[in-house]
């Protein structure tokens, strides 16, 4: 059994093979067999392993769990889920089932290959009994590779699988105690985990929503999806190879008026993206970002009731939403630009677009210009939707904004009537002249003071 103090990758695999209730398989394809390697290295594995395969040859693959789909995807993930599965209760049940919690463990990867050319993600999956006979519950997570080498690679691939699994048999007190133990000593800093998907019984009390925020909230992803409708996927399927409009903002007011306000000037953005593309085969993907972190110097992070409130009211509206774990455009801009080299374009308010300039980027060599030269390399512009000029007044409240100046039109601020002092109002003279700040007009189906 477990011992109440943190152990190490060595100790978690030990204590599994001690456990004489626990058996099961093991179907690595990718980055070697490092889940199953720990248990035969740190003793005892007859107790624990019934039987481990790598089917790295396509056609033997095929073979065991079928083709028609991606190697490294959700599809042959449930393929290689359901087959050994199965095939460990045919073999096994009779003889082993009324004392025995069976586990099924599967990762199909694409680590780094030798010219370090490819995408290095995968899929992982655990299939497993919380008691001998008791029905079976999954856990499956999208994995983003962090080292440098596939050496590194495969070693953090086998600490995960080996949390995964201890995880899944000791740590299912709570949703932290669970992501805690998942994440120990490999998550983080060298893999991010962007996806996670839980069923069975014994996750019926647990919202996948809360454990999309928590991912990002606790530093495990950069980012994560929410869709409207459909199923929920990893930001590299919401994204790839499509031309993106991204709307951030706080979205603080939660209200269905305000979403569909918001969904309207999205929308708006779209359709002037798809007058940029023309006859382009794919429409632009529009997404509204949050951020968990501080929106404010020396604010506290939003807590995950609060942002799941925000997230929740766009969703109702019909707008899908990816929640940033950095503030940043630039940061933004980089984790979309994993996926995708289409034109990206953010919809902002002039309030935001100030707040960029305003920013204080003490992480940068180059401060503001290196933060714009961040954000706006690789076909990307800034589309600025005029704002009422009280409320802009009221968003730069509070805020250490100075030098910036606008006249109005019946009562409405463009940003072509912003000026600021020099030099920063030359830079943004520059940036309006240039079109990497786009004026938009705000859509006539919305009221002047929307």
């Amino acid at each position: 059994m477990p011992t109440p103090q943190k152990l190490d990758t060595h100790h978690k695999a030990l204590t599994l093979n001690l456990d004489a209730s626990a058996f099961g398989s093991f179907a690595e394809i990718g980055a070697g067999q490092e889940a199953s390697h720990w248990f035969f290295v740190v003793g005892g594995a007859s107790a624990t392993v019934a039987k481990t395969v790598s089917a790295y040859d396509k056609e033997v693959s095929d073979d065991l769990y079928g083709a028609g789909s991606r190697y490294v995807s959700r599809q042959r993930l449930e393929a290689m889920l359901a087959k050994e599965w199965a095939q460990l209760l045919a073999q096994l049940s009779a003889t082993r089932g009324s004392h025995t919690r069976f586990f099924s463990f599967v990762d199909t990867v694409s680590a780094r290959n030798f010219a370090g050319t490819n995408d290095a993600h995968g899929w992982v999956g655990l299939r497993f009994q919380l008691q001998p006979g008791s029905p079976a519950n999954d856990v499956l997570l999208h994995i983003n590779m962090r080292d440098p080498s596939n050496v590194l690679q495969q070693e953090a691939i086998g600490i995960l699988g080996v949390n995964l699994i201890y995880a899944a048999f000791y740590e299912l007190q709570t949703e932290e105690s669970f992501l805690a133990g998942l994440a120990e000593d490999v998550v983080k800093e060298r893999i991010e985990i962007d996806y996670i998907d839980l069923r069975g019984p014994i996750f019926e009390g647990w919202d996948r929503h809360t454990l999309l925020a928590r991912l990002v909230s606790g530093g495990f992803a950069e980012a994560v999806f929410f869709p409207s409708q459909g199923p929920a996927v990893p930001p590299t399927e919401a994204l790839y190879k499509k031309a993106v409009v991204l709307a951030p903002g706080y979205f603080g007011h939660g209200d269905a008026s305000h979403s569909q306000v918001h969904m309207r000037l999205l929308a708006a953005a779209v359709q002037e993206l798809q007058k940029e593309l023309g006859d382009a085969k794919v429409a632009p993907a529009g997404f509204f970002c949050l951020t968990a972190a501080p929106i404010k110097p020396n604010e506290p992070a939003p807590q995950v009731p609060d942002l799941l409130r925000r997230i929740n009211a766009l969703l109702a509206a019909g707008g899908d939403v990816i929640l940033f774990r950095q503030s940043e455009l630039y940061n933004m801009k980089t984790l979309v630009s994993r996926y995708t080299q289409a034109p990206v374009r953010f919809a902002v308010g002039v309030s935001l677009m100030i707040q960029a300039f305003e920013g204080i980027y003490g992480n940068l060599e180059g401060r503001l210009l290196e933060a714009l030269a961040r954000l706006l390399a690789q076909n990307v512009r800034i589309y600025v939707y005029p704002m009422t000029s009280a409320e802009l007044r009221e968003k730069l409240k509070g805020m250490a904004v100075g030098g910036w100046e606008w006249s109005e039109t019946n009562g409405m601020v463009s940003a072509t009537q912003l000026r600021h002092t020099a030099p920063v109002g030359h830079l943004y003279a520059y940036l309006l002249a240039s079109s990497f700040l786009v004026p938009m007009q705000v859509p006539s189906t919305l009221s002047a003071d929307a």
